[in-house]
């Protein structure tokens, strides 16, 4: 059986996964990211799938400081994921977070995420420019919504609607 804890950390995950292809829509968006990555020295499937498990982090954080059990996730803000993203420092996002993931790519992009954090220097600075392209991307959700405050759940009602896997 699946924990509360659990099924939260999957929706942070899920949210995470369909983020990038849910700005892509606009195809210029992803050359300027890979554009963007290229310049700060960042391998764009590297920073790709870091700005995904920054996304998770950073929902995972704001769910976790709100209380908010797995069943209210589409209740929280996009506005508050987009603040954590750039206003939590690295090691606070890392609270809370499950012992296991269900998926072993969670798992591993969440280990080079704490390695990032605690090593410092250059790779504190890349997460740093990861922080900034996670709100933006969030931002043009935002943005493109027709709602005045979109939450997680629009996010994922959207991808749904856009045929983005589950």
């Amino acid at each position: 059986m699946t924990s509360d804890h659990d099924m939260l950390w999957r929706h942070c995950a899920h949210l995470g996964r369909v983020l990038l292809p849910l700005v892509d829509q606009e195809p210029w968006r992803q050359a300027r990211r890979h554009e963007t990555l290229r310049a700060r020295g960042i391998d764009i499937a590297t920073g790709e799938r870091m700005i995904e498990i920054f996304a998770a982090l950073a929902a995972h954080a704001v769910a976790a400081d709100a209380s908010v059990s797995a069943a209210e996730f589409d209740t929280l803000p996009l506005s508050a994921v987009a603040d954590a993203a750039t206003g939590k420092r690295d090691y606070e996002l890392l609270a809370g977070l499950p012992d296991t993931f269900g998926d072993d790519r969670d798992g591993q992009a969440v280990n080079v995420f704490r390695l990032y954090a605690y090593k410092g220097g250059k790779y504190s600075h890349r997460l740093l420019l990861l922080s900034r392209e996670l709100r933006y991307a969030l931002n043009v959700l935002a943005e493109r919504s027709p709602i005045p405050s979109p939450t997680c759940g629009d996010v994922l009602r959207r991808a749904a609607e856009a045929g983005l896997p589950q």
